[in-house]
């Protein structure tokens, strides 16, 4: 199955892009090539483009605070495992003081390095990393492996304290999931959102044989899936005629 994923709003929207960027830049920081690494050093310069928001920091913080008040009202259930819980919330807790002893916005000690600054520049520009155009950057780029990636470790480190506190607030996001196993009638399906309850993120699986891409809208009302097909010359065009059976998360 083939998952997809939609935000309901801007917040999770940032938490979507920031796991999909940190997840790259770990994928990528290990591997040995010069080709990888300048992906990793680009990766790198879109975390920080999407973390430079004033109110990214205090908005994860909150977004904490609520989930560890949330857990806390659950002490002293009989259905609860203490034991999980106290985890649960010890790690919370440990997320928020990552996040709040990191001084001024993440990433922001490497607007200190002239070098990646120019870099970050020259990446702008179509080819703008050629050796011509940055030889520091070229020569950077013939160190041997362990020299570039101990570098790119250490400036990696710098936004490290994003990671885990996105990855648990989407943990928790995902796992609050209403799931439902709906049908697209002409290649479409729509559903009303109940005004007392808040979603965040819609979770779509499509089985891959059916060869259907989901067009996916939403807000706080509404959504709808709108089941797309590739035709001859590659082009996405409404599957008028497909009659399919998915699975939906509603998460809040």
């Amino acid at each position: 199955m083939i998952l997809y994923e939609y935000p309901l709003n801007e917040r999770t929207r940032t938490y979507l892009r920031l796991e999909h960027l940190l997840q790259r830049l770990g994928q990528l920081v290990p591997r040995e090539h010069p080709l990888d690494h300048h992906h990793a050093l680009q990766t790198l310069f879109e975390i920080l483009e999407v973390g430079a928001r004033a109110d990214l920091k205090s908005e994860i913080l909150k977004d904490l605070e609520r989930h560890k008040h949330v857990f806390e009202g659950y002490r002293g259930n009989p259905a609860i495992s203490e034991a999980a819980l106290e985890q649960l919330i010890a790690r919370i807790d440990r997320c928020y003081a990552v996040l709040r002893d990191d001084e001024g916005r993440p990433g922001h000690a490497l607007a200190g390095v002239e070098w990646l600054q120019t870099v970050r520049n020259r990446m702008a520009i179509p080819g703008g990393t050629c050796g011509f155009d940055v030889p520091a950057y070229h020569d950077w780029q013939h160190r041997p492996p362990a020299e570039r990636q101990a570098d790119l470790a250490r400036w990696a480190q710098e936004v490290a304290c994003l990671a885990e506190p996105v990855h648990l607030l989407l943990q928790l996001l995902r796992e609050s999931a209403i799931a439902q196993k709906v049908y697209a009638t002409q290649g479409q399906f729509q559903q009303n959102l109940p005004q007392s309850r808040t979603f965040q993120l819609l979770r779509v699986w499509l089985d891959p044989a059916l060869q259907l891409i989901p067009e996916i809208s939403g807000n706080r009302l509404l959504v709808a899936v709108r089941l797309l097909r590739r035709n001859g010359d590659g082009r996405l065009e409404h599957a008028a005629d497909a009659e399919a059976e998915f699975e939906i998360h509603l998460c809040h």
